[in-house]
């Protein structure tokens, strides 16, 4: 075997590795040096490739798809800067548990550190958000060799999975000549039989019975208690988490992302309205647990995290099949490293039965009664105001569809105004690092292969950090329905302290862009639509329906007026609320 073939036996061997481990799409930003990679992964039968130009773009779409999948997707890019674009998808990955294998291409290391171009320190780039690193070895005309790439291949995609799932990186150092051979007989063969080089069985952690019994002690003899449940997206933990609510007469506060809020299970004890009812101090006095049991991250909601932070008598039972320390409140007693479903089974074997309280009741009944209060407010409201957007969105969304939700404001809406329903909805975010860039690009990898319809509820400034994501709608047919709620500026701030400092608060955080944002997306083939009244939006929904690709929906909001409506709103219901408990 020639110098070429024997190196396109080694890159080829990795790439049929990653589909025998399970990999089956790949994000590809073209590059020169990463071209022995990106031809054999186009020429392999069983590999999916996608083309993102823009590699900040490339990163969070790949993200999304992982996401959405739950499996390791590739990305893949050449050298230099295009590796240091991946960085803030590589930061959200890696909080928010995603398994993303970063392969990025790399000068020889003779061509390293020596003035060489497109050659940049390409080692540890990432820092600790890797899961695993590794500077592979240059090509080999050695049998051994393709055991050694296969292995790493095999080993990659296991380590991105066992939980908390996350990142791999491999650096691929290649000499020139850099187009591969793809004509060489049994390209894609292998030195044996093994189906895989190495398989890694994923994470299952349980807890022996007597560490089991010690928790369950802890809330046998205390009947004020909550659950609480953050980001999550097995439907499997779902059906148990309710089981022991409900055996332990419980609330759940259900964070939008667990995945409670929306689907055909029981809801009885599931509390959608925790982050607005804790924001009365009143209120949380009355309705203050003496024992919480946490799932998942911590929720959106901020009032909810002081309540728990405030008050360090709370017993709190976080559990976390990965292990990972999620606490920001840094009052957790326990920490407990197990299958949250498998908890949910055991604590029902393991407590008594409870019958409902006056805590758990006075729980529901404010439940009840601000949903009963928001939805006829909301009822009356003409003018165009983000709370109604989310109530008229989930009104119209179809069952069994995907809403992925903006940071910033838009989420926070969701958590606030998006009540529990039967519809089969699954709502996404990127709460790792709850940063506001790549939101596009991940809503349209998450609407990669979807057998239902994809929305993406945003805001302006999150839109516009991430217009150059609009490309792999037009480049791969995607099919995404985007609400863009356009108050021209951080609304966001003007709910923060800033919003005093009023000599530089439009400068510095209103930061108005008055953007005509259907030009963007004329050029990206999508149709626009802007719409000014509750009528024409309901038009415009419907309307999307009969359509396929990228559409957008833009919807003025005043950010002026924003936060004095919301308040108003909150308070009268908290009033409401406080009569009825007294």
């Amino acid at each position: 075997m020639n110098e070429l073939d024997s190196f396109t036996q080694y890159v080829a061997s990795f790439v049929d590795e990653l589909v025998s481990s399970g990999v089956d799409k790949v994000v590809i930003s073209p590059g020169s040096r990463s071209t022995p990679l990106a031809i054999l992964m186009a020429e392999h039968p069983k590999l999916t490739c996608y083309i993102n130009i823009d590699e900040r773009s490339a990163g969070f779409f790949a993200l999304g798809i992982a996401k959405s999948q739950k499996k390791p997707v590739a990305l893949l890019c050449t050298s230099g800067t295009a590796a240091a674009n991946y960085y803030p998808a590589i930061v959200e990955a890696h909080y928010a548990r995603v398994p993303l294998l970063i392969l990025t291409a790399d000068r020889p290391h003779e061509l390293r550190d020596v003035g060489a171009p497109q050659a940049i320190d390409q080692i540890h780039m990432y820092g600790n958000y890797p899961k695993w690193f590794v500077d592979l070895a240059l090509p080999e005309e050695q049998p051994n060799m393709l055991r050694y790439v296969r292995t790493v291949a095999a080993r990659a995609v296991g380590t991105s999975k066992t939980s908390p799932a996350g990142v791999v990186h491999l650096n691929f150092p290649f000499r020139e000549p850099l187009i591969p051979n793809i004509n060489i007989p049994n390209l894609w063969s292998k030195l044996d039989t093994k189906s895989t080089y190495l398989h890694i069985s994923p994470t299952n952690s349980f807890l022996p019975e007597d560490e089991m019994d010690k928790i369950a002690n802890l809330f046998e003899d205390k009947t004020n208690g909550l659950i609480i449940c953050g980001e999550h997206y097995d439907q499997g933990f779902v059906e148990n988490v309710q089981s022991l609510s409900e055996y332990l007469k419980f609330p759940v506060l259900a964070d939008p992302l667990s995945q409670l809020r929306a689907g055909v299970h029981n809801k009885q004890g599931i509390v959608d309205s925790y982050d607005s009812i804790l924001k009365d101090k009143e209120l949380v006095e009355e309705l203050k647990p003496e024992v919480v049991i946490r799932f998942g991250a911590m929720p959106v909601s901020k009032p909810l995290m002081l309540m728990l932070k405030n008050n360090p008598d709370i017993i709190q039972i976080v559990v976390d099949q990965g292990g990972t320390y999620r606490d920001p409140t840094l009052n957790a007693s326990h920490l407990v490293t197990c299958d949250e479903t498998a908890f949910c089974q055991s604590m029902i074997r393991k407590v008594n039965k409870k019958q409902a309280t006056q805590f758990y009741q006075s729980w529901i009944q404010c439940d009840k009664l601000y949903w009963e209060m928001i939805n006829q407010s909301l009822e009356q409201m003409t003018e165009m105001f983000e709370g109604k957007i989310v109530r008229e969105l989930q009104q119209f969304l179809p069952d069994r569809c995907t809403l992925f939700v903006g940071n910033s404001m838009p989420i926070r809406d969701v958590d606030t105004f998006f009540g529990h329903t039967n519809k089969e909805i699954k709502i996404m975010a990127n709460r790792g690092a709850s940063g506001i860039d790549g939101i596009v690009s991940t809503a349209l990898g998450a609407s990669v292969n979807a057998e239902q319809p994809t929305f993406l509820l945003i805001g302006d400034l999150s839109f516009y950090h991430d217009l150059n994501g609009l490309l792999a709608a037009k480049m791969n047919n995607l099919d995404l329905t985007i609400l863009l709620v356009n108050n021209d500026g951080g609304g966001i701030f003007s709910f923060l302290p800033q919003s005093n400092e009023e000599k530089h608060f439009e400068t510095l955080y209103g930061t108005a862009i008055g953007l005509d944002f259907s030009k963007v997306v004329d050029m990206y083939n999508g149709s626009y639509q802007k719409v000014e009244s509750w009528k024409e939006l309901h038009t415009s929904l419907h309307s999307t329906k009969s359509r396929k690709g990228l559409k957008v929906i833009e919807i003025p909001t005043d950010r002026k007026t924003r936060v004095k409506v919301h308040r108003e709103l909150l308070d009268h219901v908290s009033q409401e609320i406080r009569k009825v408990l007294k």
